[in-house]
């Protein structure tokens, strides 16, 4: 093919095509210089050729722009490779005739918007370009909640590790030329007395103050997140989002209805109960009763949570559960996303890794060594779900809040 640039906003092809239509192409060869045409032909084929392999000996593209290389075949092709960023005077002619500025579309293109997330269990960045690809996606656990359940206090070393994270993604988000930045914080911050002062450090490193969300709104992002790359579902949808320090269940059909939020998760609940290695069955009973308390409420306020046609699960408990489940060697976010658990595989994980110690856990393939402290926890949060609102199965989202607020950012709610 000789085309390297395509114009494909559908505005902008009706646009071009009228001009087309009324003359447009011998207009614009009467009134430009045909050497300044024939020297743009040269510039594109240059750069189309240079991206062709040097051992290449199969057929070649030819010509310039859209083929040719004397005159104006197409304006379409012209143009869009002008919005690229080509020097085409004839993109520019066309440009000038619709009275359009490279800068609408070039400026929105590359407005790149970075989020990052402080849980209680990890530290997370997101970097998405404007259209709400990722560029760059960073989950760590840093343990900035641990501890918090008995003392309500973030410690001094737990404060260092998260903030030394985020002095590196500052880092990442300037390599990125990433304006936009918007930074969210959760239950430890929530609950703990000294946030204020973990906040200021935060602030100093990442130019912008973390916002505490409430539980409420934590639910409603990570709803738009987990959804945002799933296909719609005419139905009830129920959203379950584990978090190392609450947990919000979302219920929506096309839009979000509610979100509520329970102060139990991962970290909460293991270093509230589970305090023997392994847990003893007694302990993890304690734990699933506290989560099922939690539901009954639930089903009081919300009884239709009992009907959803769907169920999604994100956030790093439950996917990796997932990855338990399946074996998964290595974190694999597309083998991952848009898996199935019924109850019965969610089970049996819980079985395995609640009767293993944490050094015989550890060895669980698709079981992170820096969760596995506290994945016994996740596990009795979603079983203790699923049991209680009757779930035969849960589908992973690798999607989160993250997305969720980047989509916020950039209006693609």
């Amino acid at each position: 093919m000789p085309t390297l640039y395509w114009l494909c906003g559908a505005r902008e092809n009706v646009l071009v095509g009228r001009l087309e239509a009324t003359g447009g192409v011998n207009q614009a060869e009467a009134e430009i210089d045909p050497q300044l045409i024939a020297d743009a032909h040269e510039r594109y084929a240059a750069e189309r050729d240079a991206l062709i392999p040097a051992d290449h000996s199969g057929p070649r593209p030819f010509g310039g722009v859209a083929g040719t290389r004397i005159g104006v075949k197409c304006l379409h092709a012209h143009f869009g490779w002008w919005l690229a960023g080509g020097n085409d005077p004839i993109g520019q002619w066309v440009a000038d005739k619709l009275s359009i500025s490279r800068s609408m579309y070039q400026l929105a293109s590359q407005q790149a918007v970075a989020a990052i997330d402080i849980g209680t269990n990890s530290a997370n960045l997101l970097i998405s370009d404007a259209q709400g690809n990722d560029i760059v996606r960073e989950v760590h656990v840093t343990g900035l909640g641990r501890g918090v359940a008995h003392t309500n206090m973030l410690n001094d070393e737990a404060i260092a590790r998260t903030i030394s994270r985020l002095e590196q993604y500052a880092a990442i988000i300037g390599q990125h030329n990433v304006r936009t930045i918007r930074v969210t914080a959760t239950e430890a911050c929530r609950r703990a007395t000294n946030a204020e002062s973990f906040l200021q450090q935060a602030e100093a490193v990442l130019g912008t103050r973390p916002m505490i969300i409430a539980g409420t709104e934590e639910g409603r992002l990570a709803y738009s997140g987990a959804l945002s790359h799933l296909p719609q579902h005419d139905g009830i949808t129920l959203v379950i989002d584990i978090g190392g320090g609450s947990t919000e269940i979302m219920i929506g059909e096309q839009t979000l209805q509610h979100a509520v939020s329970f102060p139990v998760g991962t970290v909460v609940l293991t270093e509230s109960h589970l305090r023997h290695d392994p847990p003893r069955p007694e302990e993890l009973t304690n734990a699933i009763g506290v989560v099922t308390d939690f539901m009954d409420d639930l089903i009081r306020d919300h009884p239709e949570v009992l009907t959803a046609t769907r169920v999604v699960g994100v956030a790093g408990s439950i996917v990796t559960i997932a990855a338990v489940e399946i074996g998964l060697p290595a974190f694999d976010a597309a083998a991952l996303h848009g898996v199935r658990m019924t109850r019965e595989n969610v089970e049996e994980v819980f079985r395995t890794l609640a009767t293993e110690t944490l050094a015989d856990r550890t060895f669980n393939p698709g079981l992170p060594a820096d969760r596995a402290d506290v994945i016994v926890g996740g596990c009795c949060v979603l079983v203790g779900v699923m049991r209680k609102l009757r779930i035969p199965e849960i589908m992973v989202s690798v999607n989160n809040l993250l997305d969720g607020v980047v989509r916020e950012e950039l209006g693609l709610s």
